[in-house]
């Protein structure tokens, strides 16, 4: 995937609204959003009338970035959701959340989507105790997800330990215990489990035109 080597809050900025993309950074007033809550540019504070096409890709951008996605990735998704049952955005926004970065970072090891991608790219992350550089992979309800034995006492999974255990619950489709280093898909997500404010709606219809 293209990485991304700009100043994320500007992402955030332009899409306007949090991403979180900083980490426990975004939780507090350093938050670009929360200093300059308006599009980055010299032009971003002037008014201009927004189209139904800018609404849409807006929203597949914000979207994109969310995830940690490049764009080809995010269409391969979004046939995937065209192909399913049942109503495409939330399909679409079903199969990004079962991603392995997504989980690890729902679970609570790492602080941004960025980070958990990273833990899994350096194979610190074990599913059902097979180790995997897979970010991509898509989980099934039953898996485990766990830090490699041989990882846990670093002072970065310590941490991710702790931030499991005290900065957020998961969601109700994953079970976590921090203690053991390891967190489970129990369910499907439903899209009211899904912690987002994405309108994805908005990308179908620009995937769509």
């Amino acid at each position: 995937m293209a990485q991304h080597t700009g100043a994320v809050c500007r992402i955030c900025r332009r899409a306007g609204r949090k991403l979180y993309l900083k980490g426990d950074r975004c939780f507090t007033p350093k938050c670009g959003v929360e200093r300059r809550g308006y599009p980055p540019g010299q032009h971003g504070q002037t008014r201009r009338k927004v189209t139904d096409y800018a609404m849409q890709l807006r929203e597949k951008q914000a979207l994109r970035h969310r995830y940690g996605l490049g764009e080809k990735q995010l269409r391969r998704y979004f046939s995937m959701a065209e192909r399913s049952k049942g109503v495409k955005g939330e399909a679409l926004l079903q199969l990004l959340e079962r991603r392995l970065d997504n989980v690890v970072y729902r679970l609570g090891f790492a602080a941004s989507h960025a980070e958990a991608r990273q833990m899994v790219a350096h194979r610190h992350i074990a599913v059902d105790s097979e180790v995997t550089g897979a970010a991509s992979m898509l989980l099934k309800p039953g898996q485990v997800v766990s830090i490699r034995p041989e990882r846990r006492s670093r002072p970065l999974f310590q941490r991710a330990a702790q931030r499991a255990a005290a900065r957020r619950a998961a969601p109700a489709w994953l079970s976590v215990e921090a203690e053991a280093f390891q967190g489970k898909v129990v369910s499907l997500p439903r899209r009211e489990e899904i912690d987002t404010d994405a309108k994805e709606q908005l990308v179908v219809e620009f995937y769509s035109r």
